[in-house]
């Protein structure tokens, strides 16, 4: 993503990225507040809120994303990343069950937990 320029090298922040999440909390408030009479409103106020928690996430790896593509490299960048520690997770669980000699092991979508 670098090399395609969405994403460029700041100094990592992590006093940027707690700027953001403040903001991020401050959209939620305000959607919480405001969903009663303008459900469209409150709900670009979420999809900002969850915008700038991401983009503080990379803030505070040195990241941050380019234009054109802003939005959709944030969620993209910080989506590779959780995909690799999932993957990582999973096969640490699935180790563990064989280790404990567990013949077949699956994972359930929410809890990442092996259900054997």
């Amino acid at each position: 993503m670098l090399s395609r320029k969405e994403l460029e090298r700041v100094p990592a922040s992590r006093e940027q990225a707690d700027h953001l999440l403040t903001q991020a909390a401050n959209h939620l408030n305000a959607a919480e507040a405001v969903v009663s009479f303008d459900a469209i409103g409150a709900y670009q106020l979420l999809y900002d809120a969850a915008r700038k928690a991401l983009v503080a996430v990379l803030e505070n790896q040195g990241l941050r994303p380019d234009q054109p593509r802003g939005h959709i490299a944030v969620l993209e960048a910080v989506s590779a990343q959780l995909r690799s520690t999932l993957r990582e997770r999973r096969q640490r669980t699935h180790d563990f069950g064989d280790r404990l000699g567990v013949e077949q092991c699956t994972f359930g979508p929410a809890a990442l937990a092996c259900h054997c």
